[in-house]
This record gives structure tokens, C-alpha cells and sequence, in this order.
């Protein structure tokens, strides 16, 4: 079976940790660099989680892929609460069984990290960035030859909805953070030919924690996976009676998911284009002659939930 290259950009969420961790449990994906950014994080601790889950769950291989760490910083920042469970993710025991790491970090940053994997391969990475997309716009900017050896990108990012996910002062509430957080870069990215796929919240609000989902992995915690997942997600707040600014959402685990396995989700063609200034900044928007992107818009939720925990049971 001839694997996928794959590229991970995150920003050392739960929900980042985690489809860090079920890429590594794709049988037909081939990991084959890892960046993070200091958005959704604090950037060191977010580093250290994601070298230990390679050094717990990936091959050989994997942990001799080296973290490259992002020295990107917003536009608009995201709130300081959302960014400490990094701290906790880092701290599970289950993660710090085995010391010292022999997974590395990278000597040079992330959007230089992305070059460097992209160019010294004959063959196309697709790039899973589940963060925004400053790093990819600065590589762009850098050298943008690597648009030919992208295959997809595939990107949690922005809605086509009335009412994004960003409640802040001074902006109409119509946009989402990823954009939000740097609108200059999406537009960057949107100027480019890559193909991209855009997990948004159209389809991200369709999965949320729940009670229930909690439950199911309890059930099955026998599984080490299984329980590592319900473990990390212990530290984010479930949807209960109705949905509230703090409700989790499986944002960047659906869009992992969209990528490891196509069928889950339903797309539509969307032309489009970013608004990076006014009280609508970081608002995508349907545009007759803007640039298409493949719009998920539908997933099948008990197909989703079913497929990352049988990721996890492997």
C-alpha cells in the first residue's frame, strides 16, 4: 500500500494533540513533519506533548521526525484561558512513563521546516493545518515554488455562517478564530493555487464533546488509546444543555479525520474570499468570482466518533 505523505501544522490544543496522535495510527498515512504554533498554546509545553506522543505511540520512523517550533505571532491573539491545556496534556502520566525523549526539536522554525519537507521530496505531501495559517503564508512568501509539491490542504478555518465562533471588541462576531487570529495570512493562501479543503464550523459544530461521548469512551478504556482520548478530553468542557462560547467542539480531529478518511464528510464547491480589515476581519465570505475551495459541510456523526475510536483501539 503506497502511504500518503502527510504534513502536521498545529497550535498544541486537545483537540491538536490528539489528531496528532490518530495520524500516527493511520495505516496508510506517512507522517512526515511536525510544526506547532504559539496560538491556541503555550508554545514550549504544547512542544514537549507533542514530542512525547510520538515518542509513546508512533514507529520508529516517526520519532525521527524533529518538532519545528513556529516564531509566527498574531494578529489578534487568542484568549489566554483557552490556551493553558497544553500544561495539562503534557502532564498526563501515560505520557511521561518513558524519559529522557529521543524525539528532537527542529534547530530551524516552522514555515522554514515546511520548505524544507516539502522541496526534499519528488513525490506531493498533503498538509493537514489545524491552526492558522501564518506559517504556510510565510513559507509561501519564502519560496513559492512549494506550491507545486502540495497536494491538499486540508484546513480547520473560517465559516460561511450569519455567526462565526469569535466574540471580541470591536468585530461583528461573523468570523472564526483560525482566520480571526491572522486574517493576512488566510487571504495569502487563498492567492495561492493550492487545492484546499475547508473543515469549517458548518460542519465542526455536528461533532461536539458530549456526555455521552464521554461515556462511550469510559466504556472502552480498556483500550490504552481509548483511554488516553478520554483522558485528554477530560480537560475541556462537554456540550450539556446548549452550546456557550467554552463548548468543545472536535474542530481539528474532524478535519484530521476528513483527511484519513474521505467518506465521512460531504463537500460542496464554495468561491470565496477573505475580509482582513473592519469589524468583519477574518470573515470568509461566498464571492461569484473568488477562489473555489472544497467546503465541508455535512459529516456523518456516529461514523466520525466510530471511526477515531477504532484509530485509538489499534
Amino acid at each position: 500500500m503506497k502511504k500518503r505523505r502527510i504534513y502536521l501544522n498545529h497550535n498544541g490544543g486537545v483537540d491538536d494533540l490528539i489528531s496528532l496522535y490518530l495520524l500516527l495510527k493511520m495505516e496508510d498515512a506517512e507522517l512526515v513533519g511536525v510544526s506547532v504554533m504559539d496560538a491556541d498554546c503555550y508554545i514550549q509545553p504544547a512542544a514537549s506533548a507533542t514530542r512525547k506522543i510520538i515518542e509513546k505511540f508512533g514507529s520508529e520512523k516517526d520519532k525521527k521526525i524533529k518538532i519545528a517550533l513556529s516564531d509566527s505571532r498574531a494578529v489578534n491573539p487568542f484568549p489566554k484561558d483557552w490556551r493553558m491545556h497544553a500544561f495539562v496534556v503534557d502532564a498526563l502520566p501515560i505520557l511521561n512513563e518513558k524519559k529522557p525523549l529521543t524525539v528532537e526539536e527542529s534547530n530551524i522554525k516552522a514555515h522554514e521546516d515546511i520548505i524544507r519537507v516539502l522541496k526534499e521530496s519528488d513525490e506531493k505531501t498533503d498538509l493537514v493545518f489545524i491552526e492558522p495559517l501564518t506559517d504556510l503564508a510565510r513559507a509561501l512568501d519564502k519560496d513559492s515554488s512549494i506550491e507545486e509539491k502540495i497536494g491538499k490542504l486540508y484546513w480547520m478555518g473560517g465559516t460561511f455562517l450569519e455567526h462565526g465562533n469569535v466574540e471580541e471588541p470591536e468585530h461583528d462576531g461573523t468570523a472564526e478564530w483560525n482566520v480571526y487570529w491572522d486574517p493576512f495570512a488566510a487571504k495569502r493562501v487563498w492567492e495561492s493555487n493550492i487545492k484546499i479543503e475547508l473543515v469549517a464550523l458548518e460542519s465542526t459544530r455536528m461533532v461536539p464533546l458530549t456526555a455521552e461521548v464521554r461515556d462511550m469512551w469510559a466504556s472502552q478504556r480498556k483500550y490504552e488509546g481509548v483511554d488516553f482520548l478520554g483522558q485528554c478530553y477530560a480537560t475541556v468542557s462537554p456540550l450539556t444543555h446548549f452550546v456557550t462560547n467554552s463548548t468543545y467542539f472536535l474542530w481539528d480531529v474532524l478535519t484530521t479525520a476528513s483527511f484519513g478518511k474521505e467518506n465521512l464528510v460531504k463537500r460542496e464547491v464554495v468561491n470565496s474570499d477573505v475580509i482582513t480589515e473592519g469589524p468583519n476581519r477574518g470573515r470568509t465570505v461566498r464571492k461569484e468570482n473568488g477562489r473555489p475551495v472544497d467546503l465541508v459541510y455535512h459529516v456523518d456523526r456516529d461514523s466520525f466518533f466510530e471511526y477515531i475510536t477504532d484509530l485509538a483501539k489499534q
